[in-house]
């Protein structure tokens, strides 16, 4: 058995930005990955969601060119060559990650970890005995628990598709159901939305909900509310789907599964080395991202909070500041984390909705802002696809604590009004900002 420092299981986002930071400290560092380096986001998640987000919005682009003068003929659009590129864009990202760990020190080992002890870890014949152990194994996927199950795929199989299937059945609710939704359809194909709610993104604010909503109608997208199904029938390619008021629909090429995620967690080893979970199975962990255990600690989607990129990566840099930076207190604020989804037009969205800061603060203390309108862009298309923001402020200083966004440039101009939120910002700090003219992002800096 070797004796290292910190050993880190999981080489997705949050576990390489631990064991980078971990190494500029002078730590020496092994990272365990039985799969591609980069993790969820880098190989079936953040990274090649937005490769085909920008193919679907130059589908959308092209359809708007002749309102601008341009003759555009526009051809079938090539999946093949789109995941050819986009999979060796991924390739050459895995070997990026591989040569920053190589070129700070990390010791990067590939296959299955597992605890055999609270700080004991294995791979294989090796094993090493650590004063630090950091559980960074994500999240996959979660399947239903429903007949035919296995004739859907996931999100990882969305990525794997050789084509695009003509007929699509997309089950879920959250924003990995909505962004899938609104790529198969701008790329061409039917699409069906099943939500078992009344709603898609109901734990956003409702603004954003109904408005993405009425968009994903009007680019052809037919949103099934209140459809709780019972199973899938058929074989791939003539799939159909059934539901509890006896419907069936289809039949669809593919049905893709966007029903949640779960910890991956299977085979780690947390009961032999006595590590506590919730129970859903995610890692808990404290404020400070330790567990129950000493010198063992957890952070990214496995621990179930904020299931985010950037939240795993400031989690791992602040942990690893916090043991080997000589900064004590250093650690992650959970609150007020911005988040964009990829949709139709694209949503942002940071802090509370208005009825959670009702709930907190009572009708009273709270004043809302909203707006309404088509962006200059499609002033001149057929298409007339709006855009909607809220603010949402609490207290006589109008002390901002929701900011929500949807429209064309809200995944971009989110970030900057993030770190004003943060910072605490009222209505009046955003009043007394002189507007950029003419842009969507004017209007949030003069509501009335």
């Amino acid at each position: 058995m070797k004796r290292m420092q910190t050993v880190v299981i999981g080489g997705g986002s949050g576990g390489l930005a631990f064991a980078q930071r971990a190494a500029q400290y002078g730590r020496e560092v092994v990272v365990i990955e039985g799969g591609r380096l980069g993790g969820t986001c880098v190989n079936v998640g953040c990274v090649p969601k937005k490769v085909m987000w920008y193919a679907a919005e130059l589908a959308h682009a092209l359809e708007d060119a002749a309102s601008y003068g341009f003759e555009v003929t526009v051809g079938d659009h090539d999946w093949a060559k789109l995941k050819q590129g986009r999979d060796a864009y991924i390739e050459r990202l895995n070997g990026i990650y591989a040569k920053n760990l190589a070129s700070r020190g990390v010791t990067h080992v590939a296959g299955w970890a597992r605890l055999t002890g609270p700080t004991v870890v294995e791979v294989g014949d090796e094993s090493w005995h650590a004063e630090h152990v950091v559980l960074a194994s994500g999240c996959e996927p979660g399947f239903p628990d429903l007949p035919g199950t296995e004739l859907g795929i996931t999100s990882d199989g969305f990525f794997e598709l050789p084509e695009r299937p003509r007929r699509v059945a997309v089950v879920g609710a959250g924003y990995v159901a909505v962004e899938l939704a609104g790529v198969f359809r701008a790329l061409g194909s039917k699409v069906d939305l099943f939500v078992r709610g009344d709603t898609p993104l109901r734990r956003f604010d409702p603004l954003l909900s109904s408005v993405l909503v009425e968009c994903m109608r009007a680019d052809g997208i037919v949103v099934r509310p209140h459809s709780a199904l019972t199973g899938l029938k058929g074989e791939p390619g003539a799939i159909t789907v059934g539901l509890q008021d006896g419907q069936n629909k289809g039949p669809y090429d593919a049905v893709v599964w966007a029903v949640g995620r779960v910890p991956r967690t299977a085979g780690l080893g947390l009961d032999t080395a006595g590590v506590m979970t919730d129970a859903d199975g995610f890692v808990t962990t404290d404020l400070y991202q330790a567990t129950n255990v000493s010198g063992v600690f957890a952070l990214g989607d496995v621990t179930g909070r904020v299931a985010l990129t950037p939240v795993a990566i400031a989690a791992g840099r602040r942990l690893a500041d916090r043991l080997y930076g000589g900064q004590p207190g250093r650690c992650l604020d959970y609150e007020n984390v911005p988040t964009v989804i990829f949709t139709h037009p694209p949503i942002g969205t940071i802090g509370m909705t208005e009825a959670e800061a009702r709930a907190e603060h009572g009708d009273e203390q709270v004043h809302v802002y909203t707006t309404r309108f088509t962006p200059m862009y499609h002033a001149l298309t057929p298409r007339r696809v709006p855009a909607a923001m809220k603010l949402v402020t609490v207290g006589a200083d109008e002390r901002i604590v929701g900011c929500h966004v949807i429209g064309d440039g809200a995944d971009e101009m989110l970030q900057g009004f993030a770190v004003a939120i943060r910072m605490g910002a009222t209505k009046r700090d955003f009043d007394d900002t002189v507007a950029i003219h003419p842009t969507s992002a004017e209007e949030m800096v003069t509501l009335k």
